[in-house]
């Protein structure tokens, strides 16, 4: 049977340890080969020294799984899905493991929709730009310091040299310590803060910096958004903050089943009526896609999205979103507004 390297080293420290702790001022002499031990240990090299290299397949054979006929992910041999522990203790190598066949999936995702779907995959031509807000992220996380600070009073009246020898013991004790709670729980998760990005704290926030350092500064005479759940409501916030902005560079908004409130966020008289002739929410239904459907706010029309799920209504509205936007840009450019009815809005389901 082998034994790592981190056990022949662990298990002999912890026995003599135990044996400092409960001897005399006799036993000093002996603790000093102990530190200088302690000193030349690098950790967290010697935590790696059982880790696999992180070399994994690049295709799904070679992780041997398999999407089955019903588009389910299954391991080839045992017809299980994925299992994200597949070896005890390696959090990090299975994190590594996910990673990578997360981006063999991408992949095959891409594939299908060309191959299946009849997709072409092109890029986007210049004139035509799309910014994509990411309003969720608002604050990064990183590993909180632990601060032991000492109370004014304390060892004050106590001579400079005792007060040294103190701070120094109480260093080694708490190295000792985090040394051994190390090994005895290495994947505990460490004590985080989280760090909120300046000027980007919030959703509502980011949608006011990306309008502010972007939008505004663009060079787009046709400006549209589509705001999906809470970013309806940041789009409101964003307008109630730069009213008359929005209105002159903005052609028309989709939202999809937006979660916004005009009482709640008090929009003004001003902004629910421009609201109600350039806005149009597409909102979980179960009736056909464009229906109207009834609302108790005075802002913008509700259309049914074609689907009751959720996180599917911005999908499934997209082809009436586009046509919405073409209506508007025409009208604007004839100094008209678009017809937001339920008969300009129905797609026939032939043209889908």
């Amino acid at each position: 049977m082998s034994i790592s390297l981190s056990s022949l080293i662990f298990l002999p420290i912890w026995i003599n340890m135990a044996q400092i702790q409960q001897g005399g001022p006799n036993e000093k002499e002996k603790t000093t080969p102990l530190k200088d031990l302690l000193s030349r240990i690098d950790l967290n090299e010697l935590m790696k020294k059982d880790e696999p290299p992180f070399d994994f397949p690049d295709t799904l054979e070679g992780f041997e799984y398999a999407f089955n006929e019903k588009g389910q992910l299954r391991h080839i041999k045992t017809g299980e899905p994925f299992v994200f522990n597949y070896r005890e203790d390696l959090h990090r190598w299975n994190q590594k493991r996910y990673e990578a066949l997360g981006e063999i999936i991408t992949r095959y995702v891409y594939e299908l929709l060309e191959s299946d779907c009849n997709l072409k995959k092109i890029s986007i031509p210049e004139g035509y730009g799309v910014i994509v807000l990411n309003p969720n992220e608002n604050y990064i996380e990183v590993e909180k310091q632990k601060m032991h600070k000492q109370s004014s009073s304390d060892g004050t009246d106590e001579p400079a040299g005792k007060r040294e020898r103190k701070d120094k013991v109480s260093k080694e004790t708490k190295k000792r310590r985090d040394f051994y709670e190390k090994y005895r729980n290495p994947q505990k998760e460490k004590e985080m803060m989280q760090l909120f990005i300046r000027e980007n704290g919030s959703p509502e926030e980011h949608a006011v910096y990306v309008w502010d350092h972007f939008i505004a500064q663009a060079a787009a005479e046709n400006v549209f958004f589509v705001a999906h759940s809470y970013g309806g409501l940041a789009f409101v916030e964003l307008m109630i903050q730069r009213e008359a902005d929005v209105k002159s560079k903005v052609t028309a908004v989709a939202l999809t089943d937006s979660v916004h409130n005009v009482w709640h966020q008090e929009a003004g008289k001003s902004i629910r009526e421009w609201m109600r002739e350039n806005c149009c929410n597409w909102v979980s239904s179960s009736e056909p896609l464009d229906t109207s459907v009834e609302s108790m706010l005075p802002d913008c029309p509700r259309v049914s999205a074609g689907t009751d799920r959720h996180e599917l209504t911005s999908w499934k509205s997209f082809p009436s979103i586009f046509k919405f936007f073409a209506e508007a840009s025409e009208a604007k450019s004839s100094s008209q507004k678009p017809t937001l009815t339920r008969r300009s809005h129905r797609i026939k389901h032939e043209e889908l």
